[in-house]
């Protein structure tokens, strides 16, 4: 009998916990950012920028913009929710009132920088605990900056999602498209394929139906988007660390319809870098921090180990070799 090949065993599990509710870990981790506090760390190749600062802080903004503008913002915020069942001084819930205090002061300072014509979006939860909120009155809160104007309200469909026996599963994030002036929009397609037929219209005096009608033969992306995987430990993507980072596929939606090459791409939050990745792929150049010195660090990291490596994450491994 031919003997029988053991398979490897691999351990897939991430090897560092998550950097905003682990203290001992920050502790180690700390000393390893170049960054303190109203520090910026420029790129020499392409002139990306990160930055250790605060969003409500106009002079910190003022600091890594200088009297540029940009075309497009992405933000993706703390949403005022208690995530993963932690409760962490990055993730922590304060008061409402307190929360949208904050949003004022980043929205305001967001609009500072925007271009006549530019796009901004808003990633934002809704605790259905806490009468879905932030999300109501963030929305609300919005109405009172008339310079932008609402453009859509776009649904990504996690391909995981929150398990219950006694409730819908939650699988949706939400996310907020805004316009200032009168921005280009470039369409895309995703790479779903058209799968029906229907809706006839007469076109210079013949019937015709969509799918002879279509430049393509998948379907543009809705505001509903339920091609896209939401990130975890076994995607090359995942940054170990990271909580509900958002996908690479997302992100590149948005830069690729709401912004051209050599644009300036502005992100409050950095977090796990990822529109730092798709500004470096998609030639486009990004300012972005975070208040946290960790996630500036660990964004710089991602975009070294992109070029070195080619690689858009580090899946299960650590970002922090130092500490193995």
């Amino acid at each position: 009998m031919p003997s029988k090949t053991k398979k490897k065993n691999i351990n897939t599990r991430e090897k560092i916990g998550r950097l905003d509710a682990d203290y001992d870990l920050r502790k180690k981790v700390l000393p390893l950012c170049r960054l303190n506090m109203g520090e910026i760390w420029e790129d020499e190749i392409t002139g990306h920028k990160v930055g250790v600062l605060d969003a409500t802080n106009l002079s910190d903004l003022q600091k890594i913009m200088g009297s540029e503008k940009t075309q497009l913002i992405v933000n993706d915020p703390p949403y005022n929710i208690s995530v993963g069942n932690n409760n962490t001084g990055n993730l922590s819930k304060t008061r409402l009132n307190h929360y949208i205090d904050f949003s004022k002061k980043w929205v305001k300072n967001a609009l500072s920088i925007l271009d006549k014509d530019s796009h901004f979006y808003i990633w934002l939860g809704a605790d259905y605990k806490d009468s879905f909120q932030p999300l109501p009155d963030f929305m609300i809160m919005m109405r009172d900056f008339h310079n932008l104007s609402p453009r859509n309200f776009i649904t990504m469909r996690n391909q995981r999602g929150f398990g219950t026996q006694k409730n819908w599963m939650w699988v949706r994030q939400e996310l907020l498209h805004y316009i200032k002036g009168n921005p280009a929009f470039q369409v895309t397609y995703t790479d779903i394929p058209k799968i029906l037929r229907g809706y006839y219209k007469k076109v210079n005096g013949k019937v015709t139906e969509n799918f002879e009608r279509s430049k393509s033969d998948t379907i543009r992306p809705g505001n509903v988007w339920v091609d896209i995987q939401q990130v975890f430990y076994r995607m090359e993507e995942n940054v170990p660390g990271c909580y509900a980072q958002k996908p690479i596929k997302s992100i590149d939606r948005m830069v690729k319809t709401s912004s051209k090459e050599d644009d300036i791409i502005v992100d409050f939050f950095s977090h796990s870098g990822t529109t730092l990745i798709v500004g470096e792929i998609l030639k486009r150049k990004v300012y972005t921090f975070d208040i946290d010195p960790i996630f500036a660090e660990l964004s710089i990291r991602r975009l070294e180990n992109y070029r070195k490596t080619g690689k858009l994450g580090w899946q299960w491994k650590t970002p922090f070799p130092e500490l193995s």
